[in-house]
């Protein structure tokens, strides 16, 4: 899987590509991130990418000839039909079973992520090169470039061998193996601490009397106050 991601901070990338799962699989070519700086594809002579919105408001807007520029370019580095997502509070949510459908290689072999910044980008960019707006949850970052890490460590983690153990992404939290429930309890050693012992079932070595403590012990999702 190879993610290209389109920002103006590329710096915020760096330790991003290099830590612990993510940066093994990297190296490993499980997957490819290419960063790629949007002031790069800029005309202007100081590399100005933003500018104020027509009919006034707080803030500047992303303008159209540097991502037009950016986004014609990654999408010519390679030949396919890679979708442009756009990461947006205005997008739709993303949760566990969308990071399985972008996980599905069958399906995406690359992904162009493209990450916002001040109020927006102009329209016309949406109009022209989006395919899909992807939203962490109802509330505002400074930029698009968290939700693009969060969106590649989800992803990411979903693709054989990335993890190493593919059971390790069957049965956990949210994903289709547990009904979208939230993962059962665990444990390890030591069996009693400060008091404390771990269920004698999990100690039993009984596998189909595990698998119905776990699933009796799975939790659902938490609700809204």
């Amino acid at each position: 899987m190879q993610f290209d991601v389109l920002t103006l901070f590329p710096e915020m990338f760096e330790s991003f590509l290099k830590s612990s799962i993510l940066g093994r699989a990297v190296e490993a070519k499980k997957i490819t991130i290419n960063i790629f700086n949007i002031r790069d594809f800029s005309t202007d002579k100081h590399r100005k990418v933003d500018d104020v919105p027509y009919g006034g408001g707080a803030g500047m807007v992303l303008m159209c000839q540097p991502l037009f520029d950016a986004l014609e370019y990654v999408q010519q580095t390679k030949k396919d039909q890679a979708p442009v997502l756009f990461l947006t509070p205005q997008g739709e949510r993303f949760e566990q079973k969308l990071a399985e459908e972008f996980a599905d290689t069958k399906k995406y072999t690359r992904l162009i992520l493209l990450c916002g910044h001040y109020e927006g980008i102009d329209q016309r960019v949406r109009d022209t090169f989006v395919d899909r707006e992807i939203s962490l949850g109802d509330f505002v970052l400074t930029g698009g470039e968290l939700p693009a890490q969060v969106f590649i460590d989800a992803v990411s983690r979903l693709i054989p061998g990335v993890l190493g153990k593919e059971e390790s992404t069957h049965e956990e939290s949210f994903s289709a193996a547990l009904n979208r429930k939230l993962e059962y309890p665990h444990y390890t050693r030591p069996e009693v601490f400060q008091g404390k012992k771990v269920p004698d079932v999990l100690l039993s070595g009984h596998h189909a009397k595990i698998k119905e403590w776990r699933e009796q012990h799975c939790r659902h999702p938490r609700k809204k106050m």
